[in-house]
């Protein structure tokens, strides 16, 4: 792993870039959280560790983009269809449920944490499913962010339902928002218009799922499709902009962000996925590295 005391406009201080104590909290138990990886030439870093005691550490106002992939409290010992096989829909210890209380809780903490770092003028999405999405929309508007779209990601070919009592679960929502009702967001209104054959862009989009190669490292159970984060960060981002995702997995979030030529913070609490991380990470970098020189020959 890369360590560097370059400095991180994200913290107050250089200290808990490199070491941060954490406390216990109803999602971790005590750990610690750390730089993991730093990429200074593309402006990527992951941190090690609990995302609610990261982000009260860092900076006020200084990130322009969230995208936040929460736990959406599935792990209940049933079974869910992945190719044409019975699996356990259980994700880990840190999908399980706390319940309704514990589980609101838990989503404005973080939430609140979110909007404290999140630029006057910037906007966060965040993605669920019926289990966690109406908590986290009634959180955002107590916390006074102001809510601009429900994104509602259609997936193609979804698993089937295996129990046959009600709907197959063909969707997950995105909720888009600003900091407060005084900001004044960024959206790439023409290019969303472009992509979309000329026409304005509606809130329903058709997304296939990861494909095979986005998942040739090792895969996360979450992993959300490159296609979904491109356009995200297309839609709400300008070149240069900080992009943070408290939940990183995979870094599907940090891969869109280096294609799009944005810097990407990531935090999570899992060595499996931030070493895959840092191996989808490290091979956008090459691939973006050829691309530019091609450019520069040209």
């Amino acid at each position: 792993m890369k360590y560097t005391s370059k400095k991180n406009n994200f913290f107050t201080n250089k200290k808990s870039v490199f070491l941060v104590n954490e406390d216990a909290s109803s999602y971790n138990t005590k750990k610690t959280s750390f730089l993991y990886y730093h990429d200074p030439s593309f402006n990527i870093r992951l941190f090690k560790g609990d995302s609610l005691n990261i982000l009260a550490k860092a900076n006020p106002e200084s990130v322009d983009m969230i995208f936040a992939d929460p736990p959406y409290f599935l792990s209940n010992n049933g079974i869910s269809c992945h190719a044409g096989k019975m699996v356990s829909v259980n994700k880990g210890y840190w999908d399980k449920s706390m319940g309704v209380i514990g589980n609101y809780e838990f989503v404005k903490k973080w939430l609140a944490l979110c909007q404290r770092v999140l630029k006057k003028d910037g906007t966060i999405w965040v993605s669920g499913t019926s289990h966690i999405i109406y908590s986290i929309g009634f959180a955002m508007q107590e916390l006074g962010f102001k809510i601009l779209n429900d994104i509602i990601w259609y997936k193609i070919n979804p698993p089937p339902n295996l129990s046959c009592r009600y709907f197959t679960h063909s969707t997950e929502i995105i909720i888009w928002a600003t900091k407060d009702k005084n900001s004044h967001h960024f959206f790439n209104y023409k290019l969303m218009k472009t992509i979309n054959n000329g026409k304005q862009m509606k809130n329903l989009w058709s997304i296939m799922p990861p494909t095979k190669d986005e998942k040739k490292f090792g895969k996360h159970p979450t992993q959300k499709p490159i296609t979904l984060l491109d356009r995200i960060i297309k839609a709400s981002t300008k070149d240069g902009d900080l992009v943070l995702d408290p939940f990183c997995g995979s870094s599907t979030t940090g891969v869109a962000a280096l294609m799009n030529n944005r810097k990407y913070i990531g935090i999570d609490m899992s060595e499996e996925y931030l070493s895959l991380s840092v191996k989808r990470l490290e091979e956008a970098m090459k691939l973006k590295y050829n691309e530019e020189s091609l450019f520069k020959k040209g």
